[in-house]
């Protein structure tokens, strides 16, 4: 298992040595390019990637044709489509890499027979999964309560890494805005 999901795991759950070097076979190491998709819409969700370096992202494809990305995760964050993977049902979204990746997948089969054999995960799993929801309120209070320059400003100091790092395009998709939009912003923000 690799150093940065042992550590991950060890900072959100009592797990010992001797159990994490079990529970290695479980997860499996994968590379992904830059802009393939782990995830098409139709899909059932498989697994559940954890990032050792690279960039993901959660997209669907709106009424218009227009990507609409939801979510992003990069280094020591997990990324699925929560609800088909936990269903086993066809997603409604996209998982792209955006940058040259690095993960570590979790596919559902072996995810089942993880907690089971380890309880402690299930705990781990759901301190991630409280952690995912409560990001996912407060992003919909924001977009209610924040203007749009307020929305760039805030997430900006949050996720500063984020900023540098996410072309622009994507990052005025996350944000709601058009890519002419974030510019705009971007520009009165910088004078």
């Amino acid at each position: 298992m690799h150093s940065a999901l042992k550590a991950h795991i060890c900072n959100w759950a009592n797990i010992t040595d001797e159990e994490l070097e079990k529970m290695s076979p479980y997860f499996v190491t994968q590379q992904v390019k830059k802009k393939e998709n782990l995830l098409s819409e139709g899909k059932v969700c498989h697994s559940s990637y954890f990032i050792v370096k690279g960039l993901l992202r959660l997209f669907f494809i709106n009424d218009k044709g227009v990507e609409q990305t939801i979510q992003f995760a990069m280094e020591n964050w997990w990324l699925s489509d929560y609800n088909s993977f936990s269903t086993q049902q066809p997603s409604v979204f996209y998982i792209q890499a955006v940058e040259p990746s690095i993960l570590i997948r979790l596919d559902f089969a072996e995810h089942e027979r993880l907690l089971d054999a380890f309880p402690a995960m299930e705990r781990y799993f759901r301190k991630l999964h409280q952690r995912v929801h409560a990001a996912s309120q407060f992003k919909i209070k924001n977009l209610y309560n924040l203007s749009r320059e307020e929305l760039y400003r805030d997430f900006n100091g949050r996720f500063p890494g984020f900023v540098q790092r996410v072309p622009q395009y994507l990052l005025a998709s996350y944000l709601g805005f058009t890519p002419e939009y974030l510019s705009e912003i971007r520009k009165k923000i910088i004078s």
